[in-house]
């Protein structure tokens, strides 16, 4: 690294109470130096030349992300996010604002001090406030790794000082910016715990020690296998059922015969059937996240076994409310969202390409091929005037996020439909663009939201394709979609009482 400030400019005149600092500093560093940890003389200065540059943090960020928790994923996000600000702030900040020296290394052993020499300023310390940014970022969003991050990181601070290259006032300052650093970022991306979901309204539901009671079906090919065995682990006197896709609503059926609790693990098209089988026994149902994406189980505030096992032992839960569409002789609920339109032929197209050429691909030739049809994929009577339509949306419940893109629900009982529309036009892939960057709007030229309780839509195809949390149908005619107000009972953490993500 070069230097960044002229070194050799003129120190300032005489100060009685900074210079009454500077010798206390420099006591503080000298003392350090004096004093000889057991094992820290090969560690600390490998540790600290393996924070140059963040390498260390981006590492630790890596190994985070490759958890299968979404908690662990964000931790790393939000670490790397708050070292990113406090790295920006010391280059172009704190390190041109104090003109100071690093310190002698007479005092310091030589085994000790670095090959390379840092030749920036002293003041603050950049890795310490690396340290303390991603080690406070991530402890924000994930308080159990944080501390497992906090000793790495504080001896990553203390590195500094004993290998001789800042005084211990500058690896303060850095820790202290970093730290400010990391609650900038949640001040500007709140963290899940700052967002959790209204716990309203509370149910009464039994609770289950050990697990007594419940009835797991586990659909395996959602990859759930590492989840059953911590549930079973957790809660071991729980009837755990695994079983292929293809006999997943047969399994619920039969649980449902003789469950206090029906319980699934598998992804939102899973989780789906098995609200449809507890509401028609009048079932208490426990998601325990095992697919992709998992919206419903995450909005409750349930990622982990750890989240769900602490609600059933303890007996808490909440009413939440569930959407239904009806068209002709179908029917149906969907716990998260329901779409026509663009989306469901997306889904059609790239499952008709996925076991040739593989997912990815067959999602690019999907998009490409749906958005350049000279046809759209919708047409309905909305108030009595026919439209085009390229996509129509509805959310079980608001979005946090309004747009295209689906946000966050906090509120999965507030009795409305999150109902987007984007409209019919050329240049299909920027109207869904422009709608997805519209953010906390209502309305654009090319998009418009609403939310309400009900919706009916007449003069739809027959045979136009409807997708609902992830699973395919066919429209027969007129559509109506309305929501059932706290219609299933489900196991949720709640506020002060259990785990909250």
């Amino acid at each position: 690294m070069s230097p960044d400030v002229d070194l050799t400019a003129p120190a300032p005149g005489p100060h009685p109470l900074r210079n009454g600092f500077l010798r206390l500093d420099q006591r503080a560093f000298e003392a350090v130096a004096a004093r000889t940890w057991p094992g820290a003389d090969p560690l600390l200065p490998r540790l600290s030349r393996g924070a140059n540059h963040g390498a260390l943090w981006f590492a630790v960020g890596a190994a985070l992300a490759a958890s299968r928790t979404p908690r662990a994923r964000r931790a790393a996000a939000r670490g790397l996010a708050s070292l990113g600000l406090a790295s920006l702030t010391i280059n172009t900040l704190g390190k041109r604002s104090v003109r100071r020296p690093r310190p002698v290394l007479d005092p310091v052993p030589l085994v000790r001090q670095l090959k390379r020499q840092p030749i920036t300023t002293s003041f603050p310390s950049g890795h310490a406030a690396s340290a303390a940014a991603f080690a406070t970022g991530v402890a924000l969003e994930s308080p159990a790794w944080g501390a497992a991050v906090a000793p790495v990181a504080a001896a990553v601070v203390l590195s500094r000082v004993y290998t001789g290259v800042h005084f211990p006032s500058d690896v303060l300052a850095g820790a202290a910016l970093g730290v400010g650093a990391a609650f900038a970022v949640r001040g500007m991306v709140p963290t899940r715990a700052q967002h959790v979901p209204p716990a309203r309204p509370r149910t009464e539901v039994p609770a289950l020690p050990g697990g007594e009671g419940l009835v797991m079906v586990a659909n395996i090919g959602s990859g759930t296998s590492d989840r059953v065995r911590a549930l079973c682990d957790a809660l071991p006197d729980a009837e755990v059922v695994e079983c292929e896709p293809a006999d997943v609503r047969a399994e619920l059926e039969k649980a449902a015969g003789h469950a206090r609790v029906l319980g699934v693990c598998g992804g939102d098209g899973t989780v789906n059937a098995a609200a449809e089988v507890a509401l028609r026994h009048g079932l208490p149902l426990a998601v325990l996240p095992g697919g992709t994406l998992n919206h419903f189980a995450y909005d409750l505030g349930v990622e982990d076994v750890r989240d769900l096992c602490g609600a059933l032992e303890r007996g808490e839960g909440v009413r939440v409310d569930v959407g239904r569409f009806a068209s002709g002789g179908q029917r149906g609920i969907f716990l998260n969202t329901f779409s026509l339109g663009v989306y469901p032929e997306l889904v059609h197209e790239r499952e008709r390409f996925s076991s040739r050429i593989g997912g990815w691909p067959a999602g690019v030739v999907a998009a490409v091929r749906v958005l350049r049809a000279d046809r759209h994929p919708l047409e309905a009577e909305v108030r009595g005037r026919r439209r085009p339509l390229w996509m129509l949306f509805a959310g079980n419940g608001t979005y946090h996020r309004r747009g295209i893109a689906s946000g966050r629900r906090l509120d999965l009982a507030d009795g409305q439909l999150d109902v987007r529309v984007v409209h019919g036009g050329r240049r299909p892939a920027l109207r869904l663009l422009s709608a997805a960057l519209a953010g906390p709007l209502t309305r654009s030229p090319a998009h418009a939201a609403v939310q309400v309780p009900r919706l009916r839509l007449s003069g739809v195809a027959p045979g136009t394709l409807m997708a609902f949390d992830g699973e395919l149908t066919e429209t027969e005619g007129e559509l109506v979609l309305e929501k059932l107000p706290e219609a299933l009972t489900v196991y949720r953490p709640l506020p002060g009482e259990g785990l909250l993500s």
